[in-house]
């Protein structure tokens, strides 16, 4: 088996332009591929900006150590984003894999391309890096088709909020009657109230980033899971709100959490799945603020519908039925993800010997 430094298996690409996250689109016909944690961090309608050599690459994150094995047309976003590509005789998935096995982790928050061109990786004959590959990406096809599916429910909770609570089209709507309120027309028996007056929104607690390194308990900053502790500070299941940072973000846990300083979490007698998705419509931005943050009096000032106990039920019984999928689908991929992640450094290494193994190489790929 040879071994050889990253930087010696490099092809040379052509260079291409980088998108400031400036010009960065929600939506477009042409996705942007970055350092950052999201696959696709934006979009671009603009041709020009489209990366023209070879596919697939892998784009790896300078300052993030993000690793993205990208095989449709993109545009590279933002500094700091290396696209790489291994000579000809080097399956690109295996070389994908190889490179999520070496640790930088130990260089702090610098460039790190330059450490990961000196770090070696071995190269076992061709036909086996095609077979490890092989494996290893079964494990991230099951995930990318559990992502999927978790999408879809999240999407379905979402359209029935929607349908029952924005447009009005829930069930019973036909022979219902309307009448006015500060925020319009509403279904009679409904109420205009305040989130003052439904719920509160209480203090995270700060916590040493040493101390979000272990446990299984997720710790929650603005920008959703920033870690681990080994004990919680709300049972869950509940609402976290982002309070600095990504300010108005809103995550759900089911699980018991640790919310840090940077967030609030939610009080409430109302069902917490009804004000999940309503609070994902509130403009928390507090504009008047120096440094712009959520500052819950003018939190508390905004107003919501609050439906009748028999349409909450209704849909809540739904809405965590969608949940409840969606939770066994991503305490699925979790177990998918240490499997591979358990595999991982044994292939790479040789210690699992698969040359034997009857594998079925994908046609596209094929030796």
């Amino acid at each position: 088996m040879n071994r050889l430094s990253v930087g010696e298996l490099l092809e040379k690409l052509p260079s291409s332009p980088k998108i400031k996250k400036s010009r960065y689109c929600e939506k477009g016909v042409y996705p942007i591929v970055d350092q950052s944690q999201s696959f696709i961090a934006g979009y671009t309608d603009d041709t020009s900006w489209l990366y023209t050599g070879d596919l697939p690459v892998v784009v790896f994150g300078d300052h993030t150590r993000v690793l993205k094995l990208v095989n449709f047309p993109f545009c590279i976003g933002a500094d700091g984003t290396q696209i790489l590509r291994p000579k000809k005789n080097i399956d690109i998935r295996y070389f994908y894999y190889s490179l999520k096995n070496i640790d930088l982790s130990n260089y702090g928050y610098e460039r790190h391309f330059k450490y990961l061109k000196e770090s070696v990786i071995e190269l076992p004959l061709f036909f086996i890096q095609k077979k490890i590959a092989t494996i290893l990406s079964a494990y991230d096809d099951l995930i990318e088709n559990n992502l999927r599916r978790i999408k879809i429910l999240e999407e379905m909770a979402q359209n029935l909020y929607r349908e029952w609570f924005v447009n009005f089209r829930f069930p019973g709507h036909e022979g219902t009657c309307f009448v006015e309120s500060p925020l319009g027309k509403i279904p009679e028996g409904w109420e205009v109230r305040k989130l003052q007056d439904v719920l509160e929104l209480k203090y995270g607690k700060a916590l040493k980033k040493a101390d979000r390194l272990g446990g299984d308990v997720p710790v929650y900053g603005s920008s959703g899971v920033v870690g681990y502790h080994n004990n919680y500070l709300v049972k869950g299941p509940g609402i976290i709100v982002g309070r600095k940072g990504n300010v108005g973000s809103v995550f759900w846990s089911n699980e018991d959490f640790y919310p840090i300083d940077t967030v609030y979490y939610v009080s409430s007698k109302l069902p917490l799945r009804f004000l999940y998705y309503e609070l994902q419509n509130k403009n928390f931005i507090n504009n008047d603020a120096a440094v712009p943050g959520l500052n819950r009096n003018q939190a508390y000032s905004l107003e919501l519908v609050v439906p009748t106990e028999g349409i909450l039920s209704k849909f809540c019984r739904i809405a965590d039925d969608f949940e409840r999928q969606a939770y066994i689908l991503k305490k699925k991929n979790i177990s998918l993800r240490q499997t591979r992640d358990l595999l991982l450094p044994k292939l790479i290494s040789g210690k699992v010997d698969v040359s034997e193994l009857d594998i079925k190489v994908p046609e596209e790929v094929a030796v």
